[in-house]
């Protein structure tokens, strides 16, 4: 049997950093720089010892194995021995990615646009009715699946992707539009951003202790998203019960996605995360995080049958 060669890691020179240009949005140290194959690239730096790095690869696999449009991400390395993650620009020319606060704050009254957490005015039904908007088109460079048709319909399957890895992240900065015109004319189209931003999933927020000591059921039971349900709740919707309430809306599009997750396989999702360098990831991390997928993906194939 041949072995799988463990994920490339993308070394990031120091004469790459002195030629960077600092991203300011997030609470995280990244900055964006020329790689000479990738091209215009942002370097994601991981905190040490809490995993974003692995988890953050693992989900754009996990997003390439759905077909969901998705951000791209690379096992990265600074030339001072930091660990991170590498991301190429997924921006047309001339393009704008427009987030989640930048869209709600004009329509929603008293909107806290600098916030991330704890919005209780983000949402799930006005997020969804500003995505749903016919003026906002399918990704950019995206070839739809079967029977989606539109953004809507696309974004279903983020949040089914957030609902399987336990992604409690997608605050009103980690989702968005994107804005761009044709280098042939002044006409501006608007697209659904592809998915970008998973770190915060996986379990990988615990350490190996708290791994050995938690079961995964109720672990899950705990993952909450950064929707709510109404304007001044107390607590956001977990994510499970996000997908739960837009599969019942939007059917169609969600068992199209839950018939994508059906299709993955323990192998498949096992090679990836054999293909982590095993200094970035411990077996135990590696053992919770796949009790995770395989938790949620069987909880969320038992919605099916009442989609049909």
């Amino acid at each position: 049997m041949i072995a799988t060669p463990n994920f490339p890691i993308i070394r990031v020179s120091q004469e790459a950093y002195e030629l960077s240009t600092n991203e300011t949005m997030g609470s995280k140290y990244k900055f964006w720089f020329e790689h000479e194959e990738l091209g215009l690239c942002l370097y994601k730096q991981a905190r040490q010892n809490i995993g974003e790095d692995w988890a953050e690869k693992v989900a754009s696999q996990l997003c390439f194995l759905l077909g969901l449009p998705h951000a791209v991400y690379e096992l990265a390395e600074t030339w001072e021995g930091n660990r991170g993650v590498v991301s190429p620009y997924f921006l047309p020319e001339g393009g704008t990615l427009v987030h989640g606060n930048e869209l709600l704050t004009p329509i929603v009254p008293n909107y806290p646009t600098s916030g991330t957490y704890r919005v209780t005015q983000h949402t799930i039904n006005i997020v969804l009715s500003v995505i749903s908007d016919e003026s906002v088109n399918l990704p950019l460079g995206w070839t739809a699946a079967e029977g989606i048709e539109s953004a809507v319909e696309v974004f279903v399957g983020y949040l089914l992707l957030d609902a399987w890895i336990g992604n409690g992240d997608r605050h009103h900065e980690n989702w968005g539009i994107v804005r761009s015109k044709a280098p042939s004319n002044s006409m501006e189209t608007i697209h659904l951003a592809p998915t970008f931003d998973h770190a915060s999933s996986l379990g990988r927020d615990l350490s190996d202790e708290q791994r050995q000591k938690r079961l995964v059921e109720a672990y899950t039971n705990k993952c909450f998203s950064a929707f709510y349900e109404n304007i001044g709740d107390k607590k956001p919707l977990r994510t499970f019960d996000v997908f739960q309430r837009v599969a019942h809306s939007y059917p169609e599009a969600a068992l199209m996605w839950l018939s994508r997750l059906k299709s993955i396989s323990e192998d498949n999702t096992g090679e990836i995360f054999n293909r982590i360098p095993n200094n970035r990831i411990s077996s135990i991390a590696a053992e919770f995080a796949q009790k995770i997928l395989e938790f949620n993906q069987d909880k969320l194939l038992t919605l099916r049958n009442s989609l049909l």
